[in-house]
C-alpha cells in the first residue's frame, strides 16, 4: 500500500507490454560515470541506488548511434556489440528491484560541445546553420550520411534488445539532430529530407520505423521532444505540436517525453536543467498541449522536485508520468519514502545545479551537494557500522558539521553537535535570503532531519573551547567552525562607506541609492547581491575580478542570472580588481591592462571578496591528544559542496 495522498503517482501504468509499478522515472541525463563509451560498475551502482529507492522507470543517458555523434569525450556509444554486456548488467540490476530500463538513442547534429583530443571535430547537420552556444558551424550532411545515421539508430536499438533493455527513446529534444531536421529555419535541404513539413519529418519517421522493425512489437519506443525550444531560432510550440500530431497518427510511438529548451543558445540551454530561480513544474503546460494531440501517454520533466508537485500534475491531467531526475540524484530513496508517507524524511533537491550538471560540464562524475554519496555509491553507498562506539563532539552547525554528525551517528556513534549561535545552517542561512535562492535553505532543513533520524544531540548557543573538550572528554572531535568575511586593507577603506555582504544580508548596515559591488569570488553571491539591491531601487554596478560575472558557477544558473540583471539595468564591469575608494568614488584596476577604472557617484561599496577560515578553535586545541577531524571552511573557505562532502568523509572515518 502507498500513501493515500498519492493515488496517481503510485498507480501502475503499462506502456505497450511493459508494466511500470509507478509514475516516477529518472530521465536520461549525462553522469560522466562511464568510461570508454561503455556502461561500467560505477554507472550500474548509480542506477541501482535509484532502482532500489523505488523508481518505476530509469531511462539511461544518451548513447551515440554513429561515430559523428560523439558530442563529448565520455559519451556512451551503441555502435558496436561491446556495448551489450554493460547494458545487460544494468538492466538485470534494476530489474531485480522491479524497475524498468529504457535506453536513449542519440545524435547531436551540430550540437558538439567538446573535442575528443583537443582538435575541433567536424559537426554535421541538415544544413550549414551555425550553433550560437558552442560556436559550431556544421557541415551539411551528404545524403549517404543521413541514411547511415538512420540505419545507426536501428542498429543501436537492436543491441539494446539483445541486452534485455525494456525500451528505447529517440532524443529529438533540445535542438538535437532530429529537431534540426524538423526545424525550417535550420533545415534548408533541397532533397527528400528538406522543404515541406512531410520532408522535414521524414528523418524522424524513418528513424522510428527502422527502430520498430528491429525491436519488434514487445519493446517500447518513445520520443523525447521539447514542447518548445525557447530559442530565437528554435522550434515553436506550434511546430512541435504539428509534428507530435502527425507522429501520433502514424501509431508507432508508445509515449512522448516532454521537456523544454534547446542546446543551441544560452537562453534555450537554461531549460535543459532549470535552476532554482525557475518555478517548479513549469513545463507541465507544454506537456498538456502535447497530450491534447497524441493518443499515447505523456511524460513531463522540469523542476519536479517533490512528490506533491508530481501528484498535482498527474491529477490535473497534464501528464501521465513525472520525471523526477534531480529529486532522485538528491535522494535516491525519494519514491519509497513518499510511498511510505515519510515526506519529512525526503531530501528535496534545491535546484542549485552545482554538483549534478555542474560536474558534468566540468568533466567530473555526477554528484549532489546535499548527498555526496551520489556518484560515489561504490565508496559510500552503504554506511559501514562503527567497530567501536565512540563519543563524538562536533563543533559547528553549518552544513559540514551537520553532515559529519549525521553520518557518524548513523554508523552507531554517540554524537553531540555544538552550535555557537541559536540556529543551525551557517552561511546557508544567508544564501537563502538572496533573490531566487530561497530553496537553498532546504539544505539546512534536510541536514537537520538527517541528524534527527540518526539520533544526534544538538546544543545551541554553545561555543566550543578547550575547556569544554577537557570537561566532556570526547573520543573524537570534528572541527567545522566555518569562516568569516575577508576584508583586505585597501586605500580609503576607513573613509568610504564600505559594508560586506554578511552585514548587508543580516541588515546590520544601510546602503545608499548608488552601489558598487566588488566581487572577487565571481560566483552566485555577487550576482545575488546585485539583484537584491537592484530590486530595492538602487543603481548597481557589479565589478568582477574575472572575465564574466558568475564564471565559477554552473552555466545555466549564471546565464539565467545574467538575463535577470540585464533586465534590471545592472552594469557589469569585468576584469576589475578593487584598488581603493574615497568619498563617492571607487577605484578599480583592469586586471589585464593594469589601467585604472574610475567609478564615480558611488554611495556604498559592498564587498564580496570571499572568506577566511575561522581557525581560532583549531589553534586552541592543536595539542589535544584525541582524534581530531577538521572540515569545511575552517580548513579553507570553499562552498557547501566541499563542506558536506568532507562531512561525509569525516563521519565515515571516525
Amino acid at each position: 500500500m502507498s500513501d493515500p495522498r498519492f493515488p496517481r503517482l503510485f498507480s501502475p501504468l503499462v506502456l505497450r507490454g511493459v508494466a511500470l509499478k509507478n509514475r516516477i522515472l529518472s530521465t536520461g541525463h549525462d553522469t560522466n560515470l562511464a568510461a570508454g563509451g561503455l556502461v561500467n560498475e560505477r554507472l550500474v551502482a548509480y542506477h541501482r541506488a535509484r532502482a532500489a529507492g523505488g523508481a518505476g522507470l530509469i531511462i539511461v543517458q544518451v548513447s551515440g548511434v554513429h561515430e559523428t555523434a560523439r558530442y563529448t569525450s565520455h559519451l556512451l556509444m551503441a555502435t558496436a556489440d561491446e556495448a551489450i554486456p554493460g547494458y545487460r548488467k544494468l538492466a538485470e540490476t534494476c530489474h531485480a528491484f522491479g524497475c524498468k530500463v529504457f535506453a536513449q538513442l542519440f545524435h547531436p547534429g551540430r550540437e558538439i560541445m567538446e573535442s575528443q583530443d583537443g582538435s575541433l571535430p567536424v559537426a554535421y547537420a541538415p544544413s550549414a546553420a551555425p550553433n550560437e552556444r558552442f560556436h559550431v558551424m556544421p557541415a551539411p550532411m551528404p545524403l549517404g550520411l543521413v541514411e547511415e545515421i538512420v540505419a545507426g539508430y536501428a542498429s543501436a536499438a537492436g543491441r539494446m534488445v539483445k541486452a534485455g533493455i525494456d525500451g528505447v527513446e529517440i532524443v529529438a529534444s533540445h535542438g538535437y539532430l532530429p529537431a534540426q531536421f524538423l526545424n525550417p529555419r535550420l533545415n534548408r535541404r533541397e532533397d527528400r529530407y528538406g522543404g515541406s513539413f512531410d520532408n522535414r519529418l521524414r528523418f524522424l519517421r524513418e528513424t522510428i520505423a527502422g527502430i520498430r522493425s528491429v525491436v519488434g512489437e514487445e519493446r517500447v519506443v518513445g520520443l523525447r521532444i521539447s514542447g518548445a525550444e525557447l530559442d530565437h531560432d528554435g522550434l515553436t510550440a506550434t511546430e512541435v505540436l504539428e509534428a507530435c500530431k502527425a507522429l501520433s497518427a502514424d501509431g508507432v510511438l508508445d509515449y512522448y517525453n516532454v521537456v523544454a529548451g534547446s542546446s543551441a543558445s544560452l537562453a534555450g540551454a537554461i531549460h535543459i536543467v532549470p535552476p532554482m530561480a525557475i518555478n517548479t513544474g513549469y513545463v507541465a503546460p507544454f506537456a498538456a498541449a502535447v497530450k491534447a494531440v497524441v493518443s499515447k501517454p505523456v511524460i513531463v520533466a522540469g523542476r519536479i522536485n517533490q512528490p506533491q508537485i508530481a501528484e498535482q500534475i498527474l491529477a490535473s491531467g497534464q501528464a501521465d508520468l513525472c520525471a523526477m531526475t534531480r529529486a532522485m540524484i538528491c535522494d535516491p530513496e525519494m519514491p519509497s519514502k513518499a510511498a511510505a508517507g515519510r515526506l519529512d524524511d525526503i531530501r528535496a533537491c534545491i535546484g542549485c545545479n552545482q554538483a549534478c550538471i555542474g560536474h558534468f560540464h566540468l568533466g567530473y562524475g555526477i554528484s549532489c551537494i546535499q548527498h555526496p554519496e551520489t556518484g560515489r555509491e561504490l565508496d559510500y553507498g552503504r554506511p559501514i557500522p562503527a567497530e567501536r562506539k565512540k563519543r563524538v563532539l562536533v563543533a559547528g552547525g553549518g552544513p559540514a558539521g551537520m553532515k559529519a554528525a549525521a553520518v557518524a551517528a548513523a554508523r552507531g556513534h554517540d554524537v553531540t553537535l555544538y552550535e555557537a549561535s541559536g540556529r543551525l545552517g551557517g552561511q546557508a542561512l544567508l544564501a537563502q535570503q538572496l533573490p531566487g535562492r530561497a530553496e537553498f535553505g532546504g539544505i539546512v532543513t534536510n541536514l537537520t532531519r538527517e541528524m534527527e533520524l540518526a539520533g544526534v544531540k544538538v546544543v545551541r548557543n554553545a561555543a566550543v573551547d578547550l575547556s569544554l573538550l577537557q570537561k566532556e572528554k570526547p573520543d573524537a572531535v570534528v572541527l567545522a567552525t566555518g569562516a568569516r568575511p575577508y576584508r583586505p586593507a585597501f586605500e580609503g577603506a576607513e573613509s568610504a562607506h564600505v559594508v560586506d555582504v554578511w552585514q548587508l544580508l543580516k541588515e546590520e548596515a544601510n546602503v545608499g541609492s548608488s552601489v558598487l559591488v566588488a566581487d572577487w569570488r565571481c560566483d552566485w553571491i555577487g550576482l545575488g547581491v546585485a539583484e537584491r539591491l537592484a530590486r530595492a531601487g538602487c543603481r548597481v554596478r557589479l565589478a568582477v575580478a574575472g572575465y564574466v560575472a558568475g564564471q565559477r558557477i554552473q552555466q545555466y544558473v549564471r546565464d539565467q542570472w545574467h538575463g535577470t540583471l540585464h533586465k534590471l539595468g545592472v552594469e557589469i564591469i569585468p576584469y576589475a580588481r578593487l584598488y581603493g575608494a574615497d568619498g563617492n568614488t571607487v577605484y578599480l584596476q583592469h586586471m589585464s591592462s593594469g589601467e585604472p577604472i574610475v567609478c564615480e557617484g558611488v554611495d556604498t561599496l559592498v564587498l564580496a571578496l570571499g572568506h577566511e577560515q575561522e581557525s581560532r578553535l583549531a589553534d586552541e586545541v592543536a595539542g589535544w591528544p584525541g582524534e581530531i577531524h577538521r572540515i569545511g571552511d575552517c580548513v579553507a573557505p570553499r562552498t557547501a559542496e566541499e563542506a558536506v562532502l568532507e562531512g561525509l568523509k569525516a563521519g565515515s572515518a571516525i
